[in-house]
């Protein structure tokens, strides 16, 4: 594909930018109509039909920013979102802030009108440039696409793909070698599209590997290592070199391994554990306890973080922050470590069910045979709690499925209670708001899913999250379903507010219509108006069972929850 002058010369700038994109690894598009951004649109299918990029359809703009980022989040490379003039353009600020927070890499295409036609109340023309400007990489108000040669459009294009992904020599506010969202905004003249000249583009050279210079934790501080969301599996590694206790957030990726700390809550506040650290070293983003930030603010210890999103890290004033570390050779602490185990055996929590009574089931007495009977049908039988819920899925879920958490009460509950499992975790915890839940962990699927992949992707939410997003359950019929599962957990409100402050303060009435605010919605109803099969179960067998069946599509489990 390449810019021709038999094309418009809108078509022919949106052909040079595309074949750049393409040229620099970018394999996903997700776009929402509209007709400024027609010949965007127009040559990103193009380019599908070429089978050189893939694009995903979304009528709300919203939807369409959540959809790549989980398809930026799962791949590690730019996706991009392509929307028109307007209100469009403002509906990819969730999106935009929570992929800057959270360092993953997204392109966002706005159309835009011309210069002559802004700020002078022209439809649809609105002050686009720089509207993202607090929470991205890189941002250009581009020449108005057509004009000034093409070939700078192609330079636009590279510019932005090493942008979004960090790349040396692009620093932002002190920030090098994080990724995030980079905002192109393309200003188009009639005409608005064209002919889609096209010729091919050639592969993609695989990313230059760039290793960031490691800072070394030396021996001797008792010493700790914190795994937030999207620390991923170096954090376990980290731990297992120094041979360091591991603080993993149930998001965070690595929550497995030898080292790994149960009940860590409990155990930070302990003087004779949690009392004695003196060096911390943060890999991800921390935000699931109180515990970890009362640690981190103390100055009597040495906070070591390692970048992963657009703001620099400081948690008491004197965090070091640094790109990677690594561990010097030498022996490890073993007496610190053994302490820290001990402690963890002793505060795991236990949620299998009752060994069955075999014996019982057989005997031939019949009093003993009842009580076994009647034993096994109560555990068959036992209603779903929180704890129960979060560990049917934890089960369910392998290293081949993707499990995503929800910003909502559950997913507290299962940083609480989970053990370790080497299984690929993602959530929105750069602001760890309820936007866009079901919409990332569609983009989540469609990535892991690509080209054969294996396995299912689970999401957990509350009911409110999943409200929030529900305009998320609309696909397009032409294009495959994932394998996704939804679960929702359903108590008919916001009980997260039962742990915050405003629960002992506020009127009950209050509580329930400004934090709680119940609601009577029929999810099956729900499910069935957006073409999703449909399961309400109330017992863990049921669950089970739900979430092992051979999953052929799209699937929502409803889990009714005691308030």
């Amino acid at each position: 594909m390449t810019a021709t002058d038999a094309a418009t010369p809108s078509m022919s700038a949106a052909v040079a930018l595309f074949a750049e994109l393409v040229a620099q690894g970018v394999e996903h598009v997700v776009l929402s109509p509209g007709s400024r951004s027609q010949a965007l649109a127009l040559t990103a299918v193009a380019l599908e039909k070429q089978g050189r990029l893939r694009v995903h359809v979304r009528i709300d703009e919203r939807v369409a920013g959540f959809t790549a980022l989980g398809l930026a989040r799962e791949t590690g490379r730019p996706a991009v979102v392509i929307c028109t003039s307007g209100t469009a353009a403002a509906n990819l600020l969730p999106a935009a802030m929570e992929a800057f927070h959270a360092g993953v890499p997204l392109l966002l295409l706005t159309a835009d009108r011309p210069p002559e036609l802004r700020g002078i109340g022209a439809n649809q023309a609105t002050i686009q440039p720089g509207m993202f400007a607090a929470w991205v990489r890189y941002e250009l108000d581009a020449p108005v696409l057509g004009e000034g040669g093409f070939e700078v459009f192609s330079r636009i294009a590279a510019h932005a793909v090493a942008a979004s992904l960090g790349a040396s020599g692009i620093e932002v506010d002190g920030l090098s070698g994080v990724a995030g969202p980079v905002h192109l905004n393309l200003p188009f003249r009639e005409p608005l599209s064209g002919a889609v000249v096209t010729t091919s583009i050639p592969d993609a050279p695989p990313p230059a590997a760039v290793e960031p210079e490691a800072f070394l934790l030396t021996r001797g501080p008792r010493t700790v290592v914190i795994a937030g969301a999207d620390a991923g599996p170096d954090a376990e590694e980290i731990a297992h070199q120094g041979g360091w206790p591991l603080i993993a957030e149930v998001v965070s990726g690595a929550r497995f391994g030898r080292h790994l700390v149960h009940g860590y809550r409990a155990l930070l506040r302990e003087p004779v554990l949690g009392g004695r650290i003196e060096r911390v070293v943060v890999l991800g983003h921390p935000t699931l306890s109180r515990e970890v930030p009362a640690l981190l603010r103390r100055t009597d210890v040495e906070v070591i973080a390692v970048r992963c999103g657009g703001e620099a890290l400081d948690f008491n004033g004197a965090t070091r922050a640094v790109d990677a570390v690594t561990v010097e050779a030498g022996a490890s602490d073993r007496e610190w470590l053994g302490e820290w185990m001990r402690a963890s055996a002793a505060s795991a929590v236990d949620l299998d069910a009752p060994a069955r009574d075999v014996e019982g089931l057989s005997s031939f007495d019949r009093a003993e045979r009842l009580s076994a009977v009647k034993a096994e049908l109560q555990a068959v039988r036992r209603p779903l709690d929180r704890e129960l819920l979060v560990d049917s899925l934890w089960r369910a879920t392998w290293p081949h499925d993707r499990l995503v958490f929800g910003s909502s009460r559950l997913v507290r509950v299962a940083d609480a209670v989970l053990g370790g499992k080497r299984v690929p975790v993602h959530a929105n915890r750069g602001l760890a708001g309820i936007d866009g839940t079901v919409a990332t962990a569609t983009g989540i699927a469609i990535a892991s899913q690509a080209a054969g992949g294996a396995g299912v992707t689970r999401v957990l939410l509350g009911d409110l999250a999943f409200l929030h997003d529900v305009g998320a359950l609309l696909l397009p019929p032409d294009e495959a379903e994932p394998r996704l599962q939804v679960v929702v957990g359903n108590d008919g409100g916001g009980t997260i507010f039962d742990g915050l402050e405003v629960a002992a303060t506020a009127d009950r009435d209050d509580l329930d219509r400004a934090f709680y605010t119940p609601h009577t919605a029929r999810l099956e109803h729900l499910a069935l108006a957006y073409g999703w099969e449909y399961q309400r179960v109330t017992t863990r067998s049921a669950l089970d069972q739900a979430l092992t069946s051979p999953v052929g599509g799209r699937q929502l489990i409803e889990v009714p929850l005691a308030r």
